[in-house]
């Protein structure tokens, strides 16, 4: 299952570079550093951060949507080694400000501790980085975050955390395999004040009995095959290499579209966390739906337990919109989403989950878990199985979408059994030297 690179068979096989592919790093005492008795420099996960635009760069430096206070960078347990972007003045930018935090605690002008990569196998081929933070464009998920697992390090990776299903099953085959820890950026199972784990230990419980429908809110989608360019050709922006932004897609000249979402159809961006969510209620982290087809113009998925869970909104039903899902059963509904909780009757959310009902995985802070699991090798809570179930559902709807037709889905193999039209779709042809 390796993956062909190229780049001079990945720099050589990567370890066998030694120290000459990059300045090595700087350790310094805690008291050096300012920080008393917190964790010292040799007990510090060491990371490197592949795709440090808007999301990326929260993860690095601090950011609404990563609820990380100062980053990566501004964390005690934690020292970045590296960062890498095809836009060079975007790295150059990132890595100076991580150098200026480390210069600050340090009470000096000046001080390096981080270095920037443009090709993202060079950071990968350093042997003194522990995990790397993946948040690039998403075609590239799922090859960078199996290259990375090969290369010895942990993983947290944005979703979508593959473009396809057969991508997605590969990168699972590789975590297992060298022993990494996998966390998927799929947050709500650990943010917004537990509201997600809250609702989902409600149902689990049984309070609002048998549950029959799961309205998710999002349709699903996946990647195709690019159109033709818009315009004429032109240099890539910003001194970008082309055709490592392209990487395993086929290639075609440069338009100037650079974008993290380019290859997708539908919403594969927002739908990861309204399905993972769903799919956490359901109890469906390791197993599937049986039947997919299209409703209102929107998928639907029959669950082995007869639950049918819908790709579109509740109707007359607000919250659910941000993130969320709605959980209709036997005796009331509960809707919830980043905001807001509602339920009818609303009495299903006044008694707290009481001893002996559904308790699950509690993790309050998804990079915190991600960075003690690396620390106790333990499973993180949204670790590499339960990401690949969950992205199955959201590229499950957008072939459901593409094909207009109802499907049969076996969860066991992931495959369409005797459907060789909707099994194409869950694989593409890599462009050499790409293979996975």
């Amino acid at each position: 299952m390796n993956i062909r690179t190229g780049r001079r068979k990945f720099l050589r096989d990567s370890l066998a570079l030694g120290g000459a592919a990059f300045t090595a790093p700087i350790f310094l005492r805690a008291e050096t550093l300012g920080l008393g008795r917190r964790t010292p420099p040799s007990e510090r996960i060491r990371t490197g951060h592949i795709g440090i635009g808007t999301q990326g760069g929260g993860h690095l430096l601090g950011g609404a949507w990563t609820h990380i206070a100062g980053g990566y960078a501004g964390r005690d347990d934690t020292q970045v080694l590296a960062v890498c972007d095809i836009r060079k003045s975007r790295r150059e930018e990132r890595c100076a400000r991580v150098n200026a935090v480390y210069a600050e605690k340090l009470g000096v002008g000046k001080f390096k501790a981080c270095e920037a990569y443009a090709d993202f196998r060079e950071l990968l081929a350093r042997p003194d980085i522990d995990a790397v933070v993946i948040a690039c464009p998403i075609h590239w998920h799922a090859m960078i975050a199996t290259m990375a697992v090969e290369a010895g390090k942990d993983v947290y990776c944005e979703k979508p955390i593959a473009p396809t299903i057969q991508q997605g099953r590969a990168l699972v085959d590789a975590v297992n395999r060298f022993g990494r820890v996998y966390q998927a950026g799929t947050q709500q199972r650990s943010e917004w004040a537990s509201k997600f784990r809250f609702v989902c230990e409600l149902v689990r419980s049984g309070r609002i009995g048998e549950l029959k429908e799961v309205y998710a809110y999002k349709p699903g989608g996946s990647i195709t095959w690019p159109g033709q360019p818009i315009g004429a050709p032109q240099p890539a922006p910003d001194g970008i290499d082309w055709e490592l932004y392209l990487g395993w897609m086929p290639f075609f000249p440069c338009d100037g579209n650079v974008g993290t979402f380019r290859f997708q159809y539908g919403d594969i961006n927002w739908t990861p966390h309204h399905f993972d969510f769903a799919q956490w209620v359901l109890d469906a982290d390791r197993t599937g739906p049986t039947e997919i087809w299209m409703d209102h113009d929107a998928p639907a998925f029959r669950f082995p337990n007869g639950v049918v869970m819908y790709g579109r909104p509740f109707p007359g039903e607000p919250v659910g919109n941000v993130g969320g899902a709605c959980f209709v059963g036997t005796r009331g509904r509960i809707a919830v989403d980043r905001d807001n909780i509602a339920a009818d009757p609303p009495g299903l959310l006044k008694e707290p989950v009481a001893p002996g009902e559904v308790r699950l995985y509690r993790s309050d802070s998804h990079a915190n878990n991600f960075i003690h699991c690396v620390r106790t090798r333990q499973t993180p809570v949204a670790d590499v199985e339960t990401a690949q179930r969950a992205i199955s559902l959201v590229l499950l709807g957008g072939i459901v979408m593409q094909l207009r037709r109802p499907l049969k889905w076996d969860f066991k193999t992931e495959t369409f059994p005797g459907d060789d039209e909707a099994n194409r779709l869950l694989s593409f042809a890599t462009r050499p030297p790409w293979r996975i």
